[in-house]
C-alpha cells in the first residue's frame, strides 16, 4: 500500500464530466490499496472568471480581497470532487487549505509557504478516507487568507507530498510530461523518462510551461521526486528526481524558446563605479523583470549595457531609465529593439562535455540564423535570434544535439 499525492490543474477538472474522470483516477488507485491525497486547482476559467467580476468593481481591488475571492475557486471545485467520490462509494473529505495546515506569509496574492502542520490530513488518513486539498491557498500567522500566485496549486502538491512523508507525488496536467523540446514547434520532440531538478529550473526560467520554477525549487530543496503526467490518459509521465551520474552520458536534455522579447542597449555611459546599480535599481523599482546582461567598454571609454526583457516590459524601461540618462554628464542614449526570441539549450550533460557552445553556433550558422546576445550557466546556453526564425533555430538546435532521435 502506497500513500499518493496527486495534483490536478484547472483543466482536469474543468467540467463536470472531467471531475467524474478524476474521481474514477482516484477509485482506481483506492481499489489498488493506497491511501489518496488529491490537490485541486479551481475549475479551468473560474478564476479568470472571478478576476473579470471584481475588475467590474474596481479598476485596482484590494488584494486581500482578491485572496478571499479566489481561493472560493479551489473550494468549490475540491467539494465537487468529494461529492463525485462519495457517490462512487469512496469515502472522502475536502479540506481548505486552513484546514490542510497550510501556513503562509508574504503578500497577499503572492504568498509563500512556511510550514505545513499535517495533523488534519493525516486523521483523516487514518480513518481511511481520500483527503481533497484545496490547491493554490493557505493561511497567515493572523489567520488571513492567502494565494500562492502562479503554479501555486503545484507548490501546494510537493508541500502536502513532502509534510505527509508520501510515497509518490503525481503532477497530472494537460500535457503527458516533460518534453525536449515544445511539440508544436518541433515535431520530432520526444517526452524525457526524467529529467533533474536543476534542468527543469533552468527549463522553466527559459520559457517550459510545464511547471513554474518555485514547485521545482521546493521539491528540490525537500528530497521530493515527482512525475508529471496527464490526466486524460494513463501513458506514463516524467519523473522529476535528484542528478544521478548517468544523466551526464546526455549531453542537452531539452531545447527552450520564449518568445515576444526585446533588447535595450545603453551607450556612452560613464565608466564609473555605481552606474550599473543606479541603471538597473531604476529598472527594479519600476518593476522591470530582466533577463541577459552583457556588458562592456567601447573603444572611446565609455561604458555600454544592454539587457533583454518582455516586449511588454519594454516601454515601462525606457521611462525608468530617461531620467536616470539624463542625470549624467554624457552622451548616453537609449537603443531599442524589438521582434527577437530567446532561444537555450539545457543540459547537464554541459558540465562534463566541451564543444556545446560551437555545435550550437555552427548549425544556427549553418542555418543562415544570426545570433545577438549570449548568455550561459553551468547547463544552460541562450541566444537570441530574430523572431520570425525562432521555430527554425529551435528544430536546427534539437536535430544537431540527435534530440530527434
Amino acid at each position: 500500500m502506497a500513500l499518493i499525492v496527486q495534483k490536478y490543474g484547472g483543466t482536469s477538472v474543468g467540467t463536470i464530466d472531467r471531475i467524474r474522470n478524476v474521481a474514477k483516477r482516484i477509485q482506481c488507485e483506492r481499489e489498488k490499496g493506497n491511501q489518496m491525497v488529491a490537490v485541486i486547482s479551481a475549475m479551468g476559467g473560474v478564476t479568470d472568471k472571478l478576476l473579470g467580476l471584481a475588475s467590474e468593481l474596481s479598476q485596482n481591488p484590494a488584494e486581500r480581497e482578491l485572496d478571499v475571492l479566489l481561493s472560493s475557486g479551489e473550494q468549490q471545485s475540491i467539494a465537487l470532487l468529494s461529492i463525485a467520490l462519495n457517490e462512487l462509494g469512496i469515502p472522502a473529505v475536502s479540506v481548505t487549505g486552513r484546514q490542510a495546515g497550510i501556513l503562509t506569509s508574504g503578500s497577499h496574492t503572492r504568498g509563500r509557504i512556511e510550514a505545513i502542520d499535517p495533523t488534519l490530513i493525516n486523521r483523516y488518513l487514518s480513518e481511511d478516507k481520500t483527503v481533497i486539498v484545496a490547491g493554490f491557498q493557505g493561511i497567515t500567522d493572523q489567520g488571513m487568507i492567502h494565494t500562492l500566485g502562479r503554479g501555486g496549486s503545484d507548490l501546494s502538491a510537493i508541500a502536502v507530498a513532502s509534510a505527509i512523508k508520501a510515497d509518490v507525488c503525481q503532477i497530472l496536467t494537460d500535457v503527458d510530461g516533460v518534453y525536449t523540446a515544445d511539440p508544436r514547434v518541433v515535431k520530432a520532440a520526444r517526452k524525457l523518462p526524467e529529467i533533474s531538478y536543476d534542468e527543469l529550473l533552468e527549463l522553466a526560467s527559459v520559457g517550459t510551461k510545464v511547471m513554474q520554477s518555485r514547485s521545482v525549487e521546493f521539491a528540490k530543496k525537500y528530497g521530493v521526486k515527482f512525475e508529471v503526467r496527464s490526466s486524460l490518459n494513463n501513458n506514463p509521465g516524467t519523473i522529476v528526481t535528484e542528478e544521478h551520474e548517468s544523466m551526464e552520458s546526455v549531453v542537452i536534455r531539452g531545447v527552450s524558446i520564449e518568445r515576444s522579447q526585446a533588447r535595450v542597449t545603453i551607450t556612452g555611459i560613464p565608466d564609473t563605479p555605481g552606474m550599473s546599480g543606479r541603471i538597473l535599481g531604476a529598472l527594479a523599482e519600476a518593476e522591470v523583470n530582466i533577463d541577459m546582461i552583457v556588458s562592456n567598454i567601447a573603444h572611446d571609454g565609455r561604458a555600454r549595457h544592454s539587457f533583454t526583457m518582455h516586449t511588454n516590459d519594454l516601454g515601462r524601461a525606457q521611462v525608468a531609465l530617461k531620467p536616470v540618462l539624463a542625470s549624467l554628464d554624457s552622451d548616453a542614449a537609449i537603443e531599442t529593439e524589438a521582434g527577437i526570441a530567446k532561444l537555450s539549450c539545457v543540459g547537464i550533460g554541459m558540465r562534463s562535455h566541451s564543444g556545446v557552445a560551437a555545435k550550437m553556433f555552427a548549425s544556427l550558422g549553418d542555418a543562415k540564423i544570426n545570433i545577438g546576445m549570449i548568455s550561459t550557466s553551468e547547463i544552460k546556453i541562450s541566444v537570441t535570434v530574430q523572431e520570425d526564425q525562432i521555430e527554425d533555430a529551435a528544430q536546427v538546435v534539437h536535430t544537431a544535439f540527435g534530440l530527434d532521435a
